[in-house]
């Protein structure tokens, strides 16, 4: 992509922008360089490569950015302080393109949100950009999917006989007496949060057997007990309407005990995804029109708040946290002078 010339200088949002790609691509790399190196499957690995060779793309392009605006590079993660080539691949051929799907559907979400808060024209070209290399990540994972039979596709409902509307606010209703089914937009809501949760229970139980310390191996196992309540909470949701749930993938991961990634990279990257899933139960909520699931969406969203919370009190304790840049501090400023 040509550089394009410019002399304004980069907002808050682009900088967040950037900053957080740095750190979920160097994070990216990590996982990707062990499992690359792991692989037994050669279409699951051309796979990991294509997703590889993007990451380290990204990380040239912010490196370039930032330092274009005198802008400190992150430390973020590295394959030399968080990756451990020598251990045994902690989980199968087939999690590892599951994961590949999830993270990509995490990617898309946050490159069109970057889009959306860019001004510079060179930021936008760049997302953009990254959008459509993401999207044809995406439909690489899914063809693989699709010819290995390990694609859980989203529930099907019967094609309607004719268009319809609300009557009754029945409709909303949920909390007493007989439920309305779960409309297409719920019930692909219900479905897209699943999937996030079952690929981070099957994370938390890879990572908790093989992490090193004792207060993050109990912290995975916290998280492994509550995605896997409410795994169960919407199944059940679903299971109530005569529907499908994804598949569980817990059997993916090996028995090795050996740390592939540092105790930091593991923690930090449960928090990331903790922390998103808050977002995307939000998004649950907006688009639920029955009040007992805007309600339950509501409880997990307050139970994983409070989990993404305690997990970077954890990174904070071990010095693993690092600072995205703060707004300056006039109060300081204004004593140290």
């Amino acid at each position: 992509m040509e550089n394009i010339n410019h002399n304004v200088e980069l907002t808050s949002a682009e900088i967040a922008n950037l900053w957080t790609q740095y750190m979920n691509d160097s994070l990216s790399i990590c996982i990707l360089y062990h499992s690359i190196d792991k692989a037994q499957d050669e279409d699951i690995k051309e796979v990991l490569k294509f997703a590889l060779k993007i990451a380290e793309n990204h990380i040239d392009k912010i490196k370039e950015f930032l330092k274009q605006e005198n802008f400190p590079v992150p430390k973020g993660f590295t394959k030399e302080e968080d990756v451990n080539l020598n251990a045994p691949p902690l989980f199968t051929d087939t999690f590892m393109l599951v994961y590949m799907h999830v993270m990509t559907l995490l990617g898309l979400t946050g490159y069109a949100g970057a889009v959306g808060t860019s001004s510079r024209k060179d930021q936008i070209a760049y997302f953009i950009q990254c959008n459509k290399e993401t999207m044809e990540l995406y439909e690489r994972t899914i063809d693989v999917m699709l010819n290995k039979g390990i694609y859980s596709k989203p529930p099907r409902i019967n094609t309607p006989n004719q268009i319809d509307f609300v009557d009754h606010q029945r409709y909303l209703s949920g909390w007493f007496g007989k439920k309305r089914p779960l409309n297409a937009i719920e019930i692909s809501g219900i479905n897209f949060n699943m999937l996030k949760i079952i690929a981070k229970v099957v994370l938390e139980i890879g990572f908790g057997q093989a992490c090193q310390s004792k207060e993050v191996k109990k912290y995975f196992q916290r998280g492994k007990d509550i995605c896997e309540k409410q795994f169960s909470i919407l199944s059940s949701t679903l299971t109530k309407d005569n529907l499908a749930s994804p598949a569980s993938w817990v059997s993916e991961v090996t028995n090795s005990t050996v740390p592939p990634y540092s105790d930091k990279l593991m923690l930090n990257h449960i928090v990331i995804l903790v922390s998103s899933a808050v977002g995307y139960f939000g998004a649950g909520v907006s688009v639920s029109q029955r009040r007992d699931l805007a309600f339950e969406y509501t409880r997990l969203m307050a139970e994983v708040g409070l989990y993404a919370e305690d997990g970077a009190e954890l990174l904070i304790s071990n010095g693993w946290l690092e600072q995205p840049p703060l707004a300056s501090n006039r109060e300081n400023l204004a004593e140290h002078k």
